[in-house]
């Protein structure tokens, strides 16, 4: 570790977001993307309900209440009723298939895809209640059932394929039952050509609303993987620095009495450590900080001198590929850490080679609680670098930290 300041180490550090509900909101763009319930999701009714509220759904609403005077040009059959009784029931049978329509499609989306057809046929099956009124006249309602079956969004070839057997049934009864065959094609053009055109919108709609969830993920992963950084960070800076600041602070007590020079030394360099770890934080917190071999080969002589642990180490980090000199960085910054607080060493021993990096001690060897944060956190840096960690028994007869570049 540098115990100097290094440039832009004050500068203000950039936020950072813990919770995405901070980030700017994938809603942002109201009423783009239908939520249908991706394939693999189970339903539920809270989801339903859920589904029903949601403000993209809004605009179903909208543009199906607009459609929905063409459902009303079928009162007048329904008023001709001779019974005020059946005038009742009869336009209480429209209103209740105009709600039907509405909710259909969010009850669709809210559904696992094979589920939906039967929604749709609920709603081509609520059609024929009208039948008494309007007879086979009802195919006039068969539109709605379309762009139900059509904004389902099921399987596109048997969405178009049942889209035309409806179009074909509706014109096959026009025809039977006595209308003008151009009427009929009307009719079937009708129903063929809106269903299939809001088939394929909704296709769209359902594409950018699963592309919005994908982006929410996508933020939430972005967010655990800049807290899993800046906490790794953080431990392996003030680890490091707590250690040597710790090991500086005994020993200028100790010669406080003896030899006062050297103690206040050992208080000035304490002190430059804590100014480097200060600045070191902010810089991880910053998302900027940088680690260097050589300046933690420089930090690792001046720790394990003053805890009085013989070092071994090359006098120069040349043999690292630059490409890989950070992360022997941190093998260097965490293997020496682990040396001056656990291992209760005499001897330490740092190889920087250009495929290895290891630092090795005499001390009691590796034990039950191995696996600390730290070393967890450096697997993650060398699974990174596409390097592999090693720890174990040294040759030393104590503990190894290598990585194999």
């Amino acid at each position: 570790m540098s115990a100097g300041r290094r440039p832009g180490a004050d500068a203000a550090p950039r936020p950072i977001v813990w919770d995405v509900s901070q980030t700017e909101s994938p809603d942002r763009v109201r009423g783009m993307g239908w939520p249908v319930l991706a394939d693999g999701e189970r339903a539920s009714l809270a989801g339903w309900r859920a589904t029903l509220a949601t403000p993209s759904v809004r605009g179903w609403y909208v543009g199906g209440a607009i459609a929905l005077p063409w459902l009303f040009v079928v009162l007048p059959g329904v008023l001709s009723a001779p019974q005020l009784w059946q005038q009742v029931l009869g336009s209480t049978l429209v209103l209740l298939f105009a709600a039907a329509f509405l909710i259909a499609a969010p009850t669709a989306w809210a559904t696992p895809r094979r589920g939906r057809i039967w929604i749709v046929l609920g709603l081509f099956a609520l059609s024929f209640a009208l039948m008494p009124w309007l007879g086979w006249d009802v195919r006039a309602t068969w539109t709605f059932v379309g762009v139900v079956l059509g904004v389902s969004v099921i399987g596109w070839r048997f969405t178009w394929i049942a889209i035309v057997a409806l179009g074909l049934l509706a014109f096959g009864i026009a025809v039977a039952t006595g209308v003008d065959p151009a009427d009929a094609v009307l009719n079937s053009a009708i129903i063929v050509s809106i269903s299939l055109m809001m088939a394929a919108f909704a296709r769209t709609l359902a594409a950018l609303g699963q592309l919005r969830k994908t982006q929410a993920q996508v933020e939430v992963l972005a967010a655990d993987r800049e807290r899993s950084r800046v906490a790794r960070d953080i431990h392996d800076i003030l680890g490091h620095s707590l250690t040597v600041i710790t090991v500086k602070a005994e020993l200028a007590g100790r010669l406080i009495d003896a030899d006062p020079q050297r103690a206040g030394v050992e208080i000035g360099e304490v002190e430059a450590l804590a100014r480097g770890a200060l600045a070191d934080v902010r810089a991880a917190v910053s998302g900027f900080r940088e680690v260097n071999v050589s300046a933690e080969l420089a930090a690792a002589r001046a720790a394990l001198r003053a805890a009085g642990i013989e070092l071994d180490a090359p006098a120069s980090t040349d043999a690292i590929d630059p490409a890989h000199r950070e992360l022997a960085g941190w093998v260097v910054r965490e293997g020496v850490t682990n040396v001056i607080r656990h291992a209760g060493a005499s001897r330490c021993r740092i190889r920087l080679e250009h495929d290895v990096v290891e630092v090795a001690d005499d001390g009691v060897g590796p034990g039950a609680g191995t696996a600390s944060t730290g070393l967890t956190g450096l697997r993650e840096r060398a699974d990174a670098a596409g390097a592999r960690l090693r720890i174990g028994r040294s040759d030393l007869g104590g503990f190894s930290v290598r990585v194999e570049l």
